[in-house]
């Protein structure tokens, strides 16, 4: 007896002291949607190598709980009938009291609407205006990129260009994280970042600063893309290594390199490459105020129509400062990336760097026919060209979160561009009966510097009431833009086979542009009722540009020192606006409705100092804007916008100067241009079935403009050519797309049906007539993709393209023609880690009588390797590009009054020995701590 009371003694001791040495863990559970309680609920804590239950107790009727373990790793499990499990780490460090947040549970049924889970069940996910993809279920390439796993994506394509479309909108931006990454340079992103490194991909519209703040639309928005990194991808480093060597002195070198910790994120790249791969995007000419192609949209694979309704460009310099495929480049760049938060993401800092140096040399080749009333012309021309740009950029953004109310953000750009150019052109000018009306002969040059400075700061403050806020935004953007260039041109008129005129040019020109904006606003939000509230805004804007463009003759001495009075001109032009307007907010659960408009008052100022006259304009600016958004369920919503604006002519259209840029082709301002009003309607629709893993997205847009500007183009029997901006009526623009994809289940098919389809109407003046152009492009296709991990993954996307254009001046004369595009790809994945790779680009484009040459292209693309080092990291290959040599730069494009066809050299068959390492080392993520 004895002994068994000093054993149960040592036993009881033994409880007694290992209850002391455990914490006390409590907290609580409720229904994440009505809030409720939930009583009589199961929470269990496993040990998370065996899953072996470690304490276990049930809820309260209040829905509280009280465990009892000793400090170390575990997995706390909570279930309850008719919802969804919850399951989580827990890490308990020290003995004593341990709070655990309330634990929110979703009903099964309410699942199901909601949140997908990985696997063959499905990869989408829906939630008011965002489309999330889970990346693991759209396998991809070990090594592949982010740019690979976009093109796998229901309702995305990317270019050639690595320009992305996502369901039937252009993306403006991609984010890491939601934050910007190389200064917002997408391709930068897309091409550098591997697939494997993301958890979700995030499709949504990204509202202003001011709209986010205040969850009060102000119909401002980009398509955006944002990047969730797995959570073991963001601790260590990480990158990729390419060194490859060509045929024909081609060469490819690139560096990718991150380090994460936790929120602090490092970059750096390099690229030093003649493949066309320059690191330069689709996104960064719009920050610098430059374009592709203009008003043109041109998909320069197809061939597909393009309308331009805006005139001849009248600069010597008409080179964007990108590789846009047309020439042989040669890019050595690099940059920095730097972001980081403090003071539990109180404090935010965003910097980059980047520097590029670009070489681009080519040649090209333009048909055009000119459309008139009586008559048509044709044109045939060749050119020569040779530019180089130097460019440094920086930029930053600083936020600071003073306490849970108010708040301040800044951010900077600046940058600076060194620009030469030269083209060498020579131009027959044909009648309609082929006979020779003139020949050009002229070469321009020009060495320009840009400078840009653009800044943007938001104050923001909430009030004491809920919806009741004050915010401060100002707006600045800088440009200084001078260059320097000569002109020299031959022109020479025929009449009956014999020259009868000849018109010599021979000048220097020299430019300088400085323009400043500032842009300020203030905005009041008042909470109406719960669910509805009033926007009140005011601002002022200053805009205020010089611009100042001397032409000089060639002395007798052999200096340009005549001044041409005739095509040089020195203005200013000052806008000030006052600007207020009012708009009204309903948000309920499955609606939101906004409706509103401002206000604009702007006196107009533009000044000749040449001639010394002021001439005096007022303007009334209307900028209405409505939406109505309702979801029917999570994943399935449907909404409409109209958004109005005015906008005023730019300084170039209004300027009344000649310009002889091109002698044949003359430009005149027009002082007495009316500003336009733009109006945009738009409807969107998606639709996403969990359990059938189907999607639809419907993007339906109509715009169409009051006073739109556009162009009275005289043309005489020399073929001389005199355009002038006009106020016009008439234009609009209807578009239309729709995607519907599904994924059949047994074979592990994914198919994707995409159409869309615009049709426009341009007017302009034609020697005096009015001329409406009608044109249509409508495209229709599919896309199928099927994979086995580490067997092989293949895909083919298809479309067809119909283009039409007629013009009223002339009925007699259509433009009706099909393209075809066909894009194979595959990899295959072969015993001792050997891959093959194939991909095609097959472009078939219809011949007309204009443009009879065949011009079908079909490109193909390969490689074969091997793979080396843990998790393969290490590639070694040999590619050929265009294995067929048949790459042929193309595009065509219709105007009010002609229609073009150009050809251009660019980057045909090579092939190339490449060493890519993918190199990594992953920190361990810590499990999730509560205490």
């Amino acid at each position: 007896m004895p002994k068994l009371t000093a054993l149960l003694s040592i036993c009881l001791l033994s409880c007694v002291a290992a209850m002391a040495q455990s914490s006390r863990i409590s907290g609580g559970i409720a229904d994440t949607l009505e809030k409720n309680s939930l009583g009589n609920g199961s929470v269990m804590l496993l040990r998370p190598k065996d899953s072996v239950l470690v304490s276990h107790t049930r809820t309260n009727a209040a829905g509280h709980f009280l465990l009892t373990a000793p400090p170390g790793h575990y997995i706390i499990l909570v279930t309850y009938p008719k919802y969804a499990d919850y399951v989580d780490t827990l890490f308990i460090k020290d003995t004593g009291a341990v709070q655990i947040p309330s634990i929110g549970m979703v009903l099964k049924s309410k699942l199901l609407e909601t949140v997908v889970v990985s696997g063959n069940k499905g990869a989408v996910r829906i939630k008011g205006d965002t489309t999330e993809f889970n990346a693991d279920s759209f396998k991809t390439q070990a090594g592949a990129s982010v740019e690979d796993l976009l093109k796998k994506l229901p309702g995305i394509q990317v270019d050639k260009n690595g320009k992305i479309t996502a369901q039937g909108e252009a993306v403006k931006k991609v984010l890491v994280d939601g934050e910007e990454f190389f200064g917002d340079d997408p391709t930068l992103v897309t091409q550098n970042l591997r697939a494997d490194m993301v958890d979700k991909v995030q499709v949504y519209d990204k509202k202003s600063d001011q709209a986010t703040f205040t969850g009060i639309d102000d119909g401002q928005r980009d398509k955006t893309i944002n990047l969730k990194l797995k959570n073991d991808k963001k601790l260590g480093y990480f990158g990729r290594a390419t060194a490859g060597v060509g045929t024909d002195k081609f060469y490819d070198e690139q560096l990718m390199a991150n380090y994460f910790k936790k929120k602090l994120k490092l970059s750096a790249f390099g690229i030093v490459s003649n493949t066309g791969k320059t690191g330069l995007n689709w996104n960064e000419r719009d920050s610098y105020g430059q374009s592709i192609l203009g008003n043109a949209d041109v998909d320069q694979n197809t061939g597909s129509i393009s309308i331009q309704s805006t005139g001849i460009n009248d600069e010597l310099d008409t080179w964007s400062g990108q590789y846009e495929g047309q020439g042989f480049p040669s890019v050595k760049t690099g940059g920095l990336h730097f972001n980081n938060k403090w003071a539990d993401d109180n404090l935010s800092l965003n910097g980059n760097y980047k520097f590029m140096q670009l070489n681009v040399a080519g040649n090209s080749a333009t048909n055009t026919e000119t459309i008139l009333p009586d008559t048509l012309f044709y044109n045939n021309q060749t050119s020569n060209f040779r530019n180089q740009i130097t460019r440094h950029t920086l930029d930053g953004t600083y936020e600071v979160k003073f306490d849970s109310t108010s708040s301040l953000k800044i951010q900077a750009t600046g940058g600076t561009d060194h620009k030469t150019t030269f083209n060498d052109y020579h131009s027959d000018y044909l009648a309609q009966d082929s006979s020779l009306v003139n020949k050009n002969d002229r070469t321009t040059s020009t060495t320009g510097d840009k400078n840009v400075l653009n800044s943007y700061l938001i104050w923001r403050k909430k009030l004491g009431k809920t919806g009741r806020t004050v915010s401060l935004t100002v707006r600045e953007n800088y440009t200084d833009d001078k260059s320097t260039g000569f002109l020299n041109s031959d022109t020479r008129f025929y009449q009956g086979g014999a020259v009868y005129k000849d018109s010599l040019v021979d000048q220097q020109k020299d430019y300088h542009t400085v323009t400043t904006l500032v842009d300020s606003r203030a905005t009041y939000t008042e909470p109406l009722s719960k669910t509805s509230f009033l926007v009140v805004n005011y601002g002022l804007v200053i805009n205020n540009s010089h611009s100042n463009r001397d032409s000089y003759n060639k002395a007798t001495g052999g200096k340009y020192d005549l001044l041409d009075s005739l095509y040089s001109s020195d203005y200013t032009y000052n806008f000030l606006t006052n600007r207020g307007g009012l708009a009204y907010t309903l948000i309920k659960k499955k609606i939101r409705f906004s409706a509103g408009s401002d206000i604009g008052l702007t006196q107009y100022d533009q000044r000749d100092l040449v001639a010394d006259t002021v001439g005096h304009r007022h303007y009334i600016n209307w900028y209405p804007n409505a939406g109505f958004t309702y979801s029917f369920t999570n994943m399935q919503r449907l909404s409409i916008s109209y958004n109005g604006s005015t906008n005023q002519p730019s300084v170039s259209q209004i300027q009344p100067i000649l310009t002889n840029e091109d002698p044949l082709n003359i430009t005149i301002g027009n002082p007495a241009l009316k500003p336009k009003f733009n109006n945009r309607i738009q409807l969107f629709f998606s639709d996403y079935k969990v359990l059938t893993d189907r999607g639809i997205w419907v993007n339906l847009g109509y715009t169409f403009t009051q006073n739109d500007i556009g162009s009275s183009v005289s043309i005489d029997p020399t073929g001389k050519r005199v355009n002038q901006y006009i106020n016009v009526n008439g234009n609009y623009r209807l578009s239309a797309y729709l995607d519907y994809s599904f994924k059949w289940a047994k074979p592990n098919l994914r198919f994707d049906f995409f159409t869309s389809g615009n049709r426009s109407s341009n007017v302009s003046f034609v020697n005096g007539l009015a001329n409406k152009t009608l044109s249509g492009s409508y495209t229709g296709g599919m896309g199928l993709y099927k994979s086995k991990e580490k067997k092989y993954d293949i895909g083919v996307r298809a479309s067809a393209t119909y283009t039409s254009s007629n013009s009223s001046i002339n009925t007699g004369v259509t433009t009706n023609y099909w393209t075809y595009q066909i894009q194979p790809e595959g990899n295959l994945f072969l015993p001792l880690k050997f891959q093959v790779h194939a991909d095609a680009d097959i472009n078939l484009r219809q011949k007309t009588p204009v443009f009879a040459t065949n011009n079908n292209v079909v490109l193909v693309n390969g490689w074969i390797g091997k793979k080396f080092l843990k998790n393969d990291a290490l590639l070694i290959k040999v590619a050929v590009n265009d294995l067929l040599n048949q790459n042929i730069g193309f595009n065509r494009t219709v105007n009010s009054t002609f229609i073009t066809q150009n050809t251009y050299t660019t980057i045909k068959r090579y092939g190339m020995l490449s060493l890519v390492w993918n190199f990594t080392k992953a920190g361990t993520p810590m499990p999730q701590q509560r205490d």
